[in-house]
């Protein structure tokens, strides 16, 4: 075994910084850290009404869209059917969805939003209202246009290397 570790450096708290070995990416690294403080505070807001950081937005699909195969919901927000799967059994576990078999094909699950579920509509906007508040604070109109369109050509150049 090796010298024993600093624990003065190693159990330091960490620190919001780039690290060194990421100074080839300060964009890539921002992302990452941006997205995973984004993913947390909604995971908090979303606890609030039962919900866990994706759910809601399966929920969105089948609200703005009707009931749908639960492959099309996999496709449309870029999840496998394993997560789907999952997803969707906890959804329909907590009352706020239903599957049912395709009548013209049984190998095909449909899904739809339940009675229940409409009442948990609003309070889900409620919640993307209030994140997106707080994640561009006193932004000017301007400012958010510009942020989401730079946002947009990021979301684009990254489809574009991964071929999607």
């Amino acid at each position: 075994m090796g010298e024993p570790a600093d624990c003065d450096a190693a159990c330091a708290p960490a620190g919001l910084s780039m690290p060194a070995s990421a100074a080839a990416g300060p964009v890539s690294h921002a992302i990452f850290r941006v997205a995973r403080l984004h993913r947390m505070h909604v995971g908090q807001l979303l606890r609030r009404v039962g919900l866990h950081p994706g759910q809601e937005l399966v929920m969105m699909q089948l609200w703005d869209g009707g009931p749908q195969r639960q492959t099309d919901l996999a496709r449309l927000l870029g999840s496998d059917a394993a997560t789907m799967t999952r997803t969707v059994q906890r959804l329909e576990h907590a009352g706020f969805v239903r599957r049912m078999p395709c009548a013209t094909d049984k190998r095909v699950t449909i899904i739809e939003p339940t009675a229940a579920s409409l009442a948990l509509r609003r309070e889900v906007e409620n919640i993307w209202a209030e994140v997106e508040s707080r994640t561009l604070g006193e932004q000017s109109d301007t400012g958010r246009a510009e942020t989401l369109a730079t946002l947009e050509r990021i979301e684009n150049n990254l489809k574009i290397a991964a071929r999607l």
